[in-house]
């Protein structure tokens, strides 16, 4: 595997990529159909545990994926399926959702930095400190002057962390709005996972250009060399789980995490 990150799905900075242009069901540089994916999948789980091995004993730079997408684009399983054979001594997994009165009391950033990694470890986040630039922008929840001073803040936040040692990896799951219909009513249809809809979930589909015009500006003004976005066709859950543990083995073995050399006795 090259120790180049993949550019199949990065969004280069500078670029002003349309999301909905691109086809959520694709499957560009899979290795195959859905089986012969599943079978290549497989073998990463241990490659993804080796390098987190490395970079857990290494303690000097961490990692931080932003996962962000519309309910039901598979955030929750991408987490279950593609980390479930990390060490759980330097894995942290933190969901953001509607803001505490506490949390809004403070700067938009406050609730989301406490979470960030410590030198060895791997954070994940569910949602991000993106969705102060994509829910309160569709929904009006603050004036736009607000919103869009954001994206220069969250810029720098994120080469903050970088100048400390986090690699940041950003990436958005696309799916389509068929798709997404039919996850929702799957849900809906299966007792085991109707506790995971809310009432507002279906109303949201009302929202859509909305979404899709914030998540445009948020690549374009966001996605940079130190803090790159990636757009992952999500419509295939087969396929999204190989092209995440894709983007992260390759991150990571571009950082080139190494074990420490005890001093001779």
């Amino acid at each position: 595997m090259s120790h180049d990150p993949s550019t199949k799905w990065r969004v280069t900075p500078g670029t002003h990529p349309a999301v909905a242009s691109i086809d959520a069901g694709s499957t560009p540089g899979a290795p195959g159909d859905r089986g012969a994916t599943e079978v290549a999948t497989a073998p990463l789980h241990a490659r993804l545990l080796e390098l987190q091995d490395r970079l857990w004993a290494e303690r000097q730079r961490s990692l931080l994926i932003v996962l962000q997408g519309l309910d039901a684009s598979g955030k929750d399983r991408t987490i279950s399926h593609v980390f479930r054979g990390l060490n759980p001594l330097g894995t942290t997994v933190s969901a953001f959702t509607v803001p505490t009165d506490a949390e809004r009391a403070h700067d938009f950033l406050w609730r989301v930095h406490a979470h960030c990694p410590a030198r060895g470890e791997i954070a994940i986040f569910n949602r991000s400190h993106y969705e102060d630039v994509l829910a309160a922008r569709v929904h009006d929840l603050v004036p736009e002057q607000v919103w869009r001073s954001r994206y220069e803040h969250i810029v720098a936040f994120e080469a903050l962390l970088a100048h400390g040692g986090t690699t940041v990896v950003k990436i958005l799951l696309h799916i389509s709005l068929h798709e997404q219909l039919e996850r929702l009513e799957a849900r809906l249809a299966d007792p085991a996972k109707r506790w995971k809809l809310h009432p507002q979930d279906f109303a949201e589909r009302g929202w859509w250009e909305g979404h899709q015009q914030a998540f445009d500006e948020m690549l374009a003004r966001t996605s940079t060399e130190a803090a790159p976005w990636h757009v992952v066709p999500a419509d295939h859950n087969w396929y999204r789980n190989w092209a995440v543990s894709t983007i992260l083995i390759e991150t990571l073995e571009a950082m080139h995490p190494r074990y420490p050399v005890l001093p001779t006795i």
